[in-house]
């Protein structure tokens, strides 16, 4: 997908940022976008979203990533923003159990409402609060696991695998969709390759018309 925004990048990708209100998913987008951190940052109102280039290969991507509100009473707004997204980055607070039991009610949503490729990156955030941890690494990477999800731990007050959670989701996104464009060219080559034992005749309507006799033989 060409960029409208910038000549100079490959592809656009849209990814948004899931998981329950105060997990910390602001926070994670602006470190990621911007290297900032607000300690008295606010929930989200709705939407906000922020963009970064990134190099993968030869190619330049830019995400766009969106970072939708968490509290329910919000959910009827953002539910229409799966609506071309390649990818989500579905965050729990390490430090409270229930944002990690919300994980199933996410990924449901995130099944029904998005794409059946899309990339899932799960992210356990909040590590420079170890002392109050609630959920353990390993239950984190084991639910992953099974879900078939990318796994990382974070911290966004830290800077600690912010960079590298979001560069292992769009270079996820950026696989799948390679593989798709393969497939599709493909495709193509296949339905417009003649089967064995078929000759490609170059013959204009008129002359073609004027065949008489069984089949035509190419030479």
């Amino acid at each position: 997908m060409a960029d409208s925004f910038d000549d100079e990048c490959d592809y656009l990708f849209k990814a948004i940022l899931i998981g329950d209100s105060a997990v910390g998913k602001s926070n994670l987008l602006t470190r990621f976008a911007k290297d900032h951190f607000r300690l008295d940052s606010k929930p989200t109102i709705g939407v906000e979203f922020a963009y970064r280039n990134i190099k993968i290969g030869d190619k330049i991507i830019k995400a766009q990533i969106w970072d939708t509100a968490g509290q329910e009473r919000f959910r009827a707004i953002t539910s229409s923003y799966y609506r071309g997204a390649r990818g989500a980055l579905l965050v729990y607070d390490i430090t409270r159990r229930q944002t990690f039991n919300s994980l199933a009610k996410w990924l449901k949503e995130i099944r029904e409402f998005g794409d059946s490729d899309m990339a899932i990156a799960l992210v356990g955030n909040k590590t420079d609060l170890g002392h109050a941890r609630e959920v353990s690494e390993e239950e984190g990477r084991s639910l992953a696991e099974n879900e078939g999800l990318c796994f990382m731990e974070t911290s966004a007050l830290e800077n600690l695998n912010v960079e590298e959670a979001f560069l292992q989701l769009i270079t996820r996104i950026h696989k799948v969709t390679s593989k798709k464009n393969l497939e599709a060219k493909a495709n193509q080559v296949k339905t417009s390759t003649p089967s064995a034992g078929n000759s490609i005749l170059h013959l204009d309507e008129v002359s073609a018309t004027k065949q008489t006799g069984g089949c035509r033989c190419s030479r």
